[in-house]
């Protein structure tokens, strides 16, 4: 019934299998993939006819994660699969920016990719199969791909590359490292890591380059036996005519705009350029004016590139390698916890830092299941911030993925969560944009991190390289403007600290570049870094010591395990106490790790030192403060350490007697006590007399020692027992039985003392007191 084919290799220790033939026979191409147990299906349709009018291509990739998968059943109120999270959106840029580039110019047909998760083991990370299965599946399909790409992620751990590592092996590691490449070239390089050099990073790059044609041959192979007969793609017109008539036209005008420095008059410049083209097509059919429209592009695209790779000049008047002039300013605002303005040329973002306890982190639920993040980094692109009308709401996916870019460049350098107990979130509001705004946004974000306090290991700058490539010519571009991304051949950016790289990204849009070219944007991308590291430190080049006074406090406090269920009471009655009687935060873990917020340190103090009377035992010879929280004939009960009450026998008042316990003291007096005693049964004895109640200070016990009675003489037998004769009764009668026995009369139990009501005892029985204390 199945015409199935597969496809297998080993690939780094684990069995790699492409299949196809089974599944969504009705798209146009369709793979499962498997590596060990987990399994991603990659369908692909693509649109016959272009869209009337249509001049651009609708490539759309949706990956999604089934909770299934993993054996789970989403939280939450809504139990099924909704809007897209934040990995997903992630993996689906993962896979679209690598494949984009190999379609064909003038492409228009509709594409839609959708790669779902199947099936989830925990260890391979099924985004790396769903780049190699949507690979594989446009393959098939038959649609004019010039693929197909291979995917590898790459770890370093010990000194050594490791293939497609598991997240214990990420986590141990310094490097985190996701790639795609042709057979030939690198497409789309992805990573985070812990402050490595150029060469490492290289090595990793190429690492996963020479891994990834291993997939290429086996998605060739599976080719061979399934593929489609490719699509006859309609016969492109010939435009040298047109393209020679605009040159004519507005080819002078275009290359004066492009000497303007200053992005709105160039814009305005080049906007009459281009209506003045379309003036000259307004009678042509719709179809020339929309040729006509790429050309000009086009023409744009030729003499920018033309005059860098010629003379090296830019379009801003820059050589290849200078930086635009920068500003840093670090407490930029006065109410945040951290802040900074950071402005490089015409680029610009506000970072600001906020820190909060742990109620705050990021709840994320996946196929792993819950999890907490307790450090954000979020990234705003408002319209205004190039001049342009338009949508203003939730971040789209180029949100999404710079606010990620910049959250891999920060993370290495955070302090663990021990070193610095808080959630820390940063925000980074684009205010101007040309050119490299989420390097702006790591920049800034750096400074605002040491501003707020947060003790980060070394300032993070970031740079986006440039690439024009013609033929065996290129010239490498730092700090690029946005129409230097648009008219180029790479967006490649790389943050890092005076040590090493933290983050590498790399998008290309040719059929991919050479390690030679590589090499090179990396070192001079390493001297601009170290060009903006030192225009920040301008500003800041240290993280203060101090927090801002309107960032809450954290204070850890570590108890025994033991003593947890104390602490939090009877349905949270007593956690609830502290928080609602001190106003501060208090949370904890199932380690006993207590942590107290607030921004008031008095309120850190309090709960604290509740929490200490709690779990703390009272310690002989040691002077309290407390509180009178019972009167009674013989003494006081005092509240002392929080949790704990102790006795004070009205003989340890004062010095003096005291009558009546009443006239010495009420009920809520502070009080200070001295613990004498702590009997088998935790019961504790306190004093007064012997502590200055002005100063706390212990003072001197003049009273005598009481005297030593000695035994007491034999009183002979009791009344009630042995062998005491008391003789006949005088109305020499029958008693009766005995109160206690049995017999005719029946006078109810017997009233032992354990049996009598005396009315309500006292908390507990004072047991130390001797006769004649009663």
């Amino acid at each position: 019934m199945f015409d199935t084919k597969k496809v297998e290799i080993e690939w780094g220790g684990q069995t790699l299998t492409l299949e196809t033939g089974r599944v969504a026979r009705q798209a146009d191409g369709a793979v499962l993939a498997t590596l060990g147990e987990t399994v991603v299906l990659c369908a692909v349709t693509a649109a016959r006819k272009v869209k009337e009018g249509q001049d651009f291509f609708p490539l759309t990739v949706h990956y999604q994660e089934k909770y299934a998968s993993a054996g789970r059943i989403p939280g939450g109120f809504f139990k099924r699969e909704r809007g897209a999270t934040e990995k997903e959106t992630l993996t689906s840029r993962l896979i679209d920016r690598p494949i984009r580039p190999l379609f064909p110019d003038g492409f228009y047909n509709e594409i839609n990719v959708i790669a779902q998760v199947m099936s989830y083991d925990g260890e391979n990370e099924p985004d790396i199969l769903a780049m190699v299965a949507a690979s594989a599946a446009l393959t098939l399909s038959g649609v004019p791909f010039m693929g197909p790409i291979g995917a590898a992620r790459v770890g370093y751990v010990d000194g050594e590359y490791v293939l497609n590592p598991t997240d214990e092996q990420v986590a141990a590691g310094d490097l985190d490292l996701v790639a795609a490449a042709t057979h030939d070239a690198v497409m789309m390089v992805e990573s985070e890591a812990k402050e490595l050099s150029e060469e490492v990073m290289l090595g990793a790059v190429m690492f996963a380059h020479r891994e990834s044609r291993k997939v290429i041959d086996a998605i060739i192979k599976l080719a061979e036996q399934a593929a489609k007969e490719p699509w006859d793609l309609p016969a492109q017109s010939d435009t040298a005519a047109m393209k020679d008539k605009l040159k004519k036209l507005v080819g002078k005008d275009i290359t004066a705009a492009y000497k303007l420095t200053d992005k709105s008059e160039r814009s305005n410049a080049l906007n009459e350029a281009r209506a003045k083209a379309k003036d000259a097509f307004a009678d042509a059919s719709p179809q020339d004016q929309m040729v006509a429209g790429k050309l000009v592009k086009k023409l744009e695209a030729e003499i920018v590139r033309g005059a860098i790779l010629k003379d090296g000049r830019r379009i801003d008047g820059r050589s290849t390698t200078q930086i635009r002039p920068i500003e840093a300013v670090a407490g930029f605002l006065p109410r945040t916890h951290g802040s900074a303005l950071f402005t490089r040329g015409e680029t610009q973002s506000i970072c600001t830092t906020t820190l909060g306890t742990k109620d705050s982190e990021q709840m994320i639920d996946g196929l792993t299941g819950l999890h907490y993040q307790h450090f954000m980094l979020h990234y705003n692109f408002p319209p205004y911030s190039v001049g342009e009308v338009g949508r203003f709401g939730a971040p789209g996916r180029r949100e999404i993925g710079h606010g990620k870019l910049a959250w891999r460049a920060l993370h290495p350098v955070l302090p663990t969560k021990d070193e610095f107990p808080y959630t820390i979130r940063v925000t980074s509001d684009i205010t101007e944009s040309n050119g490299s705004s989420s390097m702006a946004t790591v920049c800034g974000g750096s400074l605002s991190l040491m501003d707020a306090g947060v003790p980060l290991k070394r300032p993070v700058s970031g740079i986006a390289m440039g690439l024009i490539l013609e033929g065996k010519k290129f010239a490498v571009l730092s700090d690029i403007l946005g129409d230097e991304d648009h008219l180029g051949d790479m967006d490649f950016k790389v943050a890092g600290t005076s040590e090493g790289v933290t983050s590498l990204q790399m998008d290309i849009k040719i059929a991919g570049i050479t390690e030679e070219i590589m090499k090179q944007a990396l070192a001079q991308a390493h001297d601009g870094r170290a060009h903006i590291l030192g225009e920040m430190a301008k500003a800041l080049d240290h993280s203060r010591t101090e927090l801002s006074a309107h960032a809450p406090r954290i204070e850890s406090l570590q108890i025994d395990k033991s003593k947890i269920r104390e602490v939090i009471g009877t349905g949270g009655k007593v956690i609830r106490e502290i928080v609602a009687e001190t106003g501060a935060k208090v949370d904890i873990d199932d380690e006993g790790l207590i942590k107290i917020s607030s921004s008031d340190p008095a309120q850190i103090e309090a709960a604290k030192n509740w929490i200490l009377g709690i779990v703390e035992e009272p310690e002989v010879g040691k002077i309290y403060t407390g509180k009178v929280v019972n009167l009674v004939d013989f003494g006081a009960f005092v509240n002392f350490m929080g949790g704990k009450d102790g006795l004070v026998h009205v003989s340890e008042i004062r010095n003096e007697r005291v009558e009546k316990v009443s006239d010495a003291l009420s009920e809520g007096q502070e009080v200070k006590v001295k613990v004498l005693e702590v009997d088998q049964r935790g019961k504790v004895r306190l004093s007064m007399r012997v502590v200055d109640q002005e100063t706390g200070a212990e003072l001197e016990d003049t009273r005598p020692p009481r005297e030593d009675r000695g035994p007491r003489g034999d009183r002979g037998p009791r009344r009630d027992g042995g062998d005491r004769d008391r003789g006949p009764r005088r109305d020499g009668g029958d008693r009766g039985p005995r109160r206690g026995g049995g017999g005719g009369r029946d006078r109810g139990p017997r009233r032992e003392s354990n049996d009598r009501d005396d009315g309500p005892a006292p908390e507990f029985a004072p047991a130390f007191l001797s006769r004649d204390d009663d």
